[in-house]
């Protein structure tokens, strides 16, 4: 095999191992969002409307890119919330 092809191919592994880290780390996020009822989600005539915590944070062409984009705006702001458990207060805390 020659240098360059050689080159290539670990690229493309890596690479491939990078997207498949930052696939993983976006779907944990949205599970977990999910599972608190913290993320919603809806196609309209302009796109896909995700909200976290009810507050709108993107729309995009596709809910692939609205989830990342909505992954990006909450982490960089620092806006995400998320539910503790109920059983120490009886009432929702947001962090």
């Amino acid at each position: 095999m020659a240098e360059g092809a050689h080159f290539d191919a670990n690229a493309r592994k890596e690479a491939a191992a990078c997207a498949n880290a930052e696939d993983a780390a976006v779907w944990r996020w949205f599970s977990n969002l999910y599972d608190q009822g913290l993320i919603r989600w809806c196609k309209t005539n302009r796109g896909w409307l995700i909200s976290v915590a009810h507050r709108h944070v993107a729309t995009t062409a596709t809910f692939d890119e609205g989830i990342r984009e909505a992954m990006a705006r909450t982490q960089d702001t620092g806006h995400q919330r998320t539910k503790k458990s109920r059983t120490h207060r009886g009432e929702e805390e947001l962090r």
